[in-house]
């Protein structure tokens, strides 16, 4: 076994690993939902919203019963990574639908005798997700080009705190999400100019930047948002729009295609940086100056000026996830309202891989879990609403440590680049 073992590369140990591990949480799963549980009561989902068309409207199945359907869900992706290992493929079909079949088989375990509308929680799981994508895009282009973006939750705040206000004062909330990327890219502009022109550390400047948005933030809202309210702070949020067709598609239709403006953005963006990082000119020098700088300056490319014009378009697609916060959800800005988004942003990224893919499903996982622990709250499932919102925040200790494998970030990052030097 030994003698295996070391024959083993880095990349078939890190997904031994990973199937190793799958097998005993199936295990774990198994005593806690299924051996050891007495719940019996049944569990109903709800598919239907009311405006898509109607496939099926609920599913009602015992909640011991359902734990038994999605264990077997868990274990067929168990089986399929182990396959997958032994062929030396990438086990993530198998990661899938074994991460499907736990989650729902914790959900009929928590949820027995509930009501769980999944259409609804999914929807609503989307939303949260938006400004963590957001952040996590804009996290990927500084990244990707040497520059490290701790700042994504000062972004976050600030552009949110402006396009309330803008919106608020021209009462249209077109105008109040036109500023948020403006007011994203000014932040993104302290960013590169101290950490591009006169080399300041970059994690600590974004910190910096952090809390200095965080201290401009409060004393307005102090000295104007809660004294002139119904003038500064009353901006009103964008309502969901139906796609024609589909929306009424059931269960993806709701999800996906019944939501505001900004989300559609989101799609758009996405595709558009998915795209032009891996398939245009701007992408490969993107990359390269964030992989090997000298190498791109020696082809003629000049490294800062791409550096510094990345930042502030990284700054400015953070700020379209901060209007999220406000004329996207509650139309009200409130103190310190994004919570630690961008540092779960940055966690996304690095789960992701630095790949926009992998950063996507990253925060719909996280915003997955904030939805979760929201509907079960509502329907009084009697697990602690701490414990779910803890959910997020293991995952992101999870995605630094490194525990989810070894991940790479771009050599250059971090790293200034001055003329000259290697």
């Amino acid at each position: 076994l030994e003698r295996l073992m070391a024959q083993l590369n880095a990349l078939q140990k890190r997904r031994q690993s990973g199937v190793v591990t799958m097998a005993i949480l199936l295990v774990v799963f198994t005593f806690i939902f299924y051996v050891t549980s007495s719940r019996v009561e049944p569990v109903i989902y709800s598919f239907y919203l009311g405006d898509e068309w109607k496939l099926i409207s609920e599913w009602k199945i015992g909640s011991k019963s359902g734990v038994m359907i999605f264990l077997i869900f868990a274990l067929i992706g168990v089986t399929i990574s182990f396959i997958q290992f032994k062929n030396n493929k990438k086990i993530t079909l198998g990661s899938l639908i074994f991460g499907f079949g736990s989650i729902m088989a914790f959900l009929s375990w928590a949820a027995a005798g509930k009501f769980i509308p999944l259409t609804g929680l999914l929807q609503a799981a989307v939303l949260l997700a938006v400004p963590l994508i957001f952040g996590s895009m804009a996290g990927l282009l500084c990244e990707k080009s040497g520059v490290i973006n701790i700042a994504i939750e000062g972004q976050l705040l600030f552009s949110a705190f402006v396009s309330a206000v803008v919106a608020s004062l021209s009462q249209n909330l077109i105008l109040g999400l036109i500023s948020a990327p403006i007011a994203g890219a000014l932040v993104s502009w302290i960013l590169a100019y101290f950490s591009i022109r006169f080399q300041v550390n970059q994690v600590i400047l974004g910190f910096v930047i952090n809390v200095l948005v965080l201290g401009l933030t409060n004393f307005f809202y102090t000295v104007l948002l809660v004294p002139y309210e119904s003038t500064w702070n009353a901006a009103g949020s964008f309502s969901a729009i139906p796609i024609p067709v589909l929306s009424k598609i059931p269960v993806i239709g709701p999800i996906l295609f019944n939501q505001t403006i900004i989300v559609y953005l989101m799609y758009l963006i996405v595709t558009v940086i998915q795209i032009a990082l891996f398939k245009s000119k701007w992408g490969l020098r993107t990359r390269a100056i964030g992989e090997l700088p000298i190498a791109a300056d020696s082809v003629g490319i000049d490294v800062n000026k791409l550096r510094f014009r990345n930042v502030l378009i990284a700054g400015a697609v953070a700020g379209v996830g901060g209007a999220v916060f406000t004329i996207g959800a509650v139309g009200v800005f409130s103190q310190s309202m994004t919570a630690g988004a961008g540092f779960i942003a940055l966690a996304c990224l690095i789960f992701g891989k630095w790949n926009p893919k992998g950063a996507l499903i990253a925060a719909l996982f996280f915003g997955f879990t904030n939805s979760l622990q929201s509907n079960l709250s509502i329907a009084g499932v009697p697990i602690p609403s701490e414990f779910m919102l803890m959910i997020p925040y293991i995952a992101t200790i999870i995605a630094v440590s490194g525990l989810i494998g070894r991940v790479r970030a771009p050599a250059a990052d971090g790293i200034p680049y001055l003329r000259g030097t290697k």
